[in-house]
């Protein structure tokens, strides 16, 4: 097993407790100097944020374990390559290093659709290296819409399975 195959299973476990939780399973780490200094998998659903994508939940882990807003020095692994939003972060973040493993053909954008993280007009270039256990991260996400089509998992974070009241239906019955 590679370094970097070692730390994607880190990453691949953040996925699998976003599975757990109904999220699409994403997961991230941020290593530094060996060890993990921020972590995160995919909590759209639960915190009804488009925001909370694993990279940003785990950079702001980082920054805030390293207190500094710039991560050099660090890797990112992440299960599936980053959209827009979250290689924009990883660029501001001056991450040097991103490793993931399954392409994103719908959002990539880094090599996809686009390449931010390489980006010459921007003041921040990050060295990429995809493919890592993507096999295991694109049957991870497989196994989810699966279940997502045939209406096995229901709503993040609740016994109430798909119908999710909304604060004009509450207390109505």
């Amino acid at each position: 097993m590679t370094e970097d195959e070692r730390w994607m299973e880190y990453a691949l476990r953040e996925a699998e407790q976003a599975f757990k939780r109904k999220e699409v399973p994403v997961g991230v780490v941020i290593v530094h100097q060996s060890r993990i200094i921020g972590r995160g998998y995919n909590q759209i659903e639960t915190l009804n944020d488009p925001t909370a994508h694993a990279e940003m939940i785990a950079i702001t882990a980082a920054t805030a374990h390293q207190n500094s807003r710039r991560l050099e020095d660090c890797t990112l692994y992440v299960t599936l390559e980053p959209c827009a939003m979250c290689a924009g972060a990883i660029v501001l973040a001056r991450i040097p290093r991103l490793v993931y493993g399954g392409t994103d053909p719908k959002a990539g954008a880094c090599g996809t659709l686009y390449n931010i993280v390489q980006d010459d007009r921007l003041n921040h270039r990050v060295q990429v290296v995809p493919g890592i256990l993507a096999e295991r991260s694109s049957a991870l996400l497989k196994k989810f819409f699966v279940k997502v089509r045939t209406n096995g998992l229901g709503k993040p974070g609740g016994e109430r399975g798909l119908r999710d009241e909304g604060p004009e239906t509450r207390g109505r019955r």
